[in-house]
C-alpha cells in the first residue's frame, strides 16, 4: 500500500512538473501604429508558429497611436515588446521612458518630407521656408521634422504648421497643407496612388536631407530583460526567422498580414509596395552584409544620436552608450543580406 501511495505521489510530481516544462509565456505587442508592411514579421511568426516554438503564445498585437504612445506603455508593463521609431526612443530615455531597441529594422530611416507634386513640386528643403506643412506634434515625424529643417539651415519658426490628424493624405489631396513628413513604407504608396500614380508626390527621403540616421525597429523595456532574459531571447530568435521570410517573399508576408487583418484584403498592392519600399531603401546596410537582419552598430547608434542632438531634437542627457544590446540578435543568428 505505501510503495503504491509513494508512487501516486511521484506520477503527481512528474505531471505537474511536465505541465511546468510545457507552459507558454504569454506575451502581448503593441506597434507604432496602423498595421504596415514592416509590422509583417510579428505576423508571421505567430502565423508559421515560430513564436508557439520557441514556448510563447502571442495574446495579441496592438495597433498604436505613435512611437511615442507605443514605447510608454511598453515601458509601463502595458505590453511586453513593440515596435516603434529608434530616435524616439532615444528622446523616450531622457523622460524615464526606460525601453532598449532589439533590432534595427528600419537600418536607414523611412522618413521623408512629402508633397503631391502638382500642387507644391517639392525639389529642396529651401523651398520648405514659408511653406504649409502639415505636423503631428508628437512623436516620430515631428522629432524628424525638427531635425530635418536644422540640418539644412531652418527652423520650425520657418514654416507654417497646421496640425494634422491621421490619414495625413487627406490634407495633401485637398491642398490644404504644402508638404507633410511621413514614411516612404507607410503613408506614400497610399498616397501616390490616390494622387495619380507614380511620378505623382515629390518626396523628399531623409538622406537627401541630411539626416543618416536608423529608422523604426523592435524593442522590449529594461525590466524585461533585467527580469526575463531568456524570453527575450526566445522572442528575438521567433522574430528573426519570421523575418528572413518576409524579405525572401514578401507577396506570401502580405497575405499573413491580410489573414489577421481582414480589414486589408483589397490593400495586397499597398501592402507588397511598403514592403518593397522597405528592400529598395531602408531593410539593408553595410553591417546587415557582415552581422545579419536588424543589426545595431555603436557607431552609427551613437551617430545618430549626435545628428539629432546637434539639431536640438534629443536632450544632450541621452546616453548614447545605452538603449540597444544586441546579445539577443546575435544569438538569433539572423540572415545576413
Amino acid at each position: 500500500m505505501m510503495k503504491r501511495w509513494k508512487s501516486g505521489i511521484l506520477a503527481g510530481v512528474l505531471a505537474l512538473a511536465a505541465g511546468a516544462t510545457q507552459a507558454k509565456d504569454t506575451v502581448s505587442v503593441q506597434l507604432d501604429w496602423v498595421v504596415r508592411g514592416n509590422h509583417a514579421p510579428f505576423f508571421v511568426a505567430k502565423d508559421k508558429g515560430y513564436f508557439d516554438q520557441q514556448g510563447i503564445t502571442v495574446q495579441a498585437i496592438r495597433k498604436g497611436t505613435g512611437s511615442t504612445d507605443a514605447l510608454r506603455l511598453v515601458a509601463n508593463g502595458n505590453a511586453d515588446f513593440g515596435f516603434s521609431d529608434l530616435p524616439t526612443l532615444m528622446v523616450g530615455r531622457t523622460q524615464g521612458v526606460a525601453n532598449t531597441a532589439l533590432a534595427a529594422v528600419n537600418q536607414k530611416t523611412p522618413l521623408a518630407i512629402i508633397s503631391v507634386k502638382k500642387n507644391f513640386d517639392l525639389t529642396s528643403a529651401q523651398q520648405l521656408k514659408g511653406a504649409n506643412v502639415g505636423v503631428h506634434p508628437a512623436g516620430s515625424t515631428y522629432i524628424f521634422l525638427k531635425a530635418a529643417l536644422a540640418k539644412n539651415g531652418l527652423s520650425l519658426s520657418d514654416i507654417k504648421q497646421s496640425t494634422v490628424s491621421p490619414p495625413y493624405e487627406n490634407f495633401l489631396l485637398l491642398n490644404r497643407v504644402n508638404a507633410v513628413p511621413g514614411y516612404i513604407d507607410a503613408e506614400v504608396p497610399e498616397l501616390e496612388h490616390k494622387a495619380g500614380g507614380p511620378g505623382s508626390l515629390s518626396v523628399l527621403h531623409g538622406a537627401d536631407l541630411g539626416i543618416q540616421s536608423y529608422g523604426s525597429g523592435m524593442f522590449t523595456s529594461d525590466k524585461t530583460i533585467a527580469e526575463r532574459p531568456d524570453l527575450v531571447r526566445r522572442f528575438v530568435a521567433a522574430y528573426m526567422k519570421a523575418f528572413a521570410d518576409v524579405v525572401a517573399n514578401p507577396e506570401a508576408a502580405a497575405d499573413v498580414l491580410i489573414k489577421n487583418n481582414p480589414e486589408y484584403k483589397d490593400k495586397k498592392a499597398m501592402l507588397v509596395a511598403q514592403l518593397q519600399a522597405d528592400l529598395d531603401f531602408t531593410f539593408f546596410s553595410e553591417h546587415t552584409k557582415t552581422h545579419g537582419l536588424g543589426w545595431i552598430d555603436a557607431g552609427l547608434w551613437k551617430a545618430t544620436a549626435a545628428l539629432y542632438k546637434e539639431q536640438g531634437a534629443l536632450a544632450p542627457t541621452f546616453d548614447d552608450s545605452k538603449g540597444f544590446d544586441m546579445k539577443f540578435l546575435e544569438q538569433a543568428q539572423p540572415l545576413k543580406r
